[in-house]
């Protein structure tokens, strides 16, 4: 492989499955040319763990604050006050924040839909957050793609962007996500999986210009290394097939998709 800087957008560095070795983890990174790690929290208590990471890597590793759609129960209401409370007023939006998303948020309906319409009150809410911190989002969705869509239109003049993590769709619904100004999709390990599709969906209605990488470490490894757990190093397979389905080099692939992070992220 050639050398290449990129960025991983969204990567669970804090999860138990790195707490043996996480230096070790950020060191290969680092060697494989990872020049930065974006850490999503999913609830309350990851928003602890999310910033210890970032502090222990300062520079490197950058937090995110929001409430999962999977951790969306009874609750809600009071999780969401105690996220909003760790945010700055907006008085001081002069000044850099802490958080450079609103994330990891969204709607989820792959497993059950008993806590549905708290899921769409919590996920809006954390919309208008977007809005007015003019905080990108870092959106889950899976099983629930028109009530997201559904949502983000009420708010499509106001929002700052965003991500769509983990896109796995069919090109209907990437020409769908793309009408969002200022969103990019998020692709990781399943780009490179046998059955996948997105090799010939992506190059065929997505530019490279609305695209980011990211692992979803420690799920999700790419071919071939699927089965292990999954790290910001390995994102240096999905490049290679990336770059493959899209006819250009691995640094162009680098290059794009770096640059569409700096436009989105206020991150140096």
């Amino acid at each position: 492989m050639s050398i290449v800087n990129y960025i991983d957008t969204h990567c669970h560095l804090d999860g138990e499955e790195f707490k043996d070795d996480l230096d070790a983890v950020v060191q290969r990174a680092r060697e494989a040319g990872c020049m930065k790690v974006f850490v999503p929290a999913i609830d309350l208590s990851s928003c602890r763990t999310v910033m210890d990471v970032c502090n222990r890597f300062p520079n490197y590793a950058y937090p995110m604050v929001g409430l999962h759609p999977e951790e969306v129960k009874a609750d809600w209401k009071e999780v969401l006050s105690a996220l909003f409370s760790l945010l700055p007023p907006p008085s001081s939006l002069l000044s850099p924040h802490k958080y450079i998303a609103i994330g990891e948020v969204g709607l989820d309906f792959y497993w059950s839909r008993e806590f549905e319409k708290e899921q769409l009150e919590a996920f809006e809410e954390q919309v208008r957050w977007s809005v007015e911190m003019r905080l990108p989002l870092m959106i889950h969705c899976r099983k629930a793609q028109n009530e997201m869509v559904s949502i983000l239109k009420r708010y499509a003049k106001d929002l700052p962007g965003g991500v769509f993590h983990c896109f796995t769709g069919n090109e209907i619904e990437a020409r769908q996500l793309l009408e969002f100004e200022n969103f990019v999709l998020g692709i990781g390990g399943v780009f490179t999986f046998k059955k996948s599709h997105l090799p010939e969906v992506l190059p065929a209605v997505v530019p490279l210009d609305r695209i980011v990488l990211e692992t979803d470490a420690p799920y999700m490894a790419p071919v071939p290394m699927r089965g292990n757990r999954n790290e910001p190093a390995f994102i240096r397979h999905i490049i290679t097939k990336m770059a493959e389905a899209y006819g250009v080099s691995e640094e162009t692939i680098c290059e794009k998709t770096n640059s569409n992070v700096a436009h989105l992220f206020a991150v140096k």
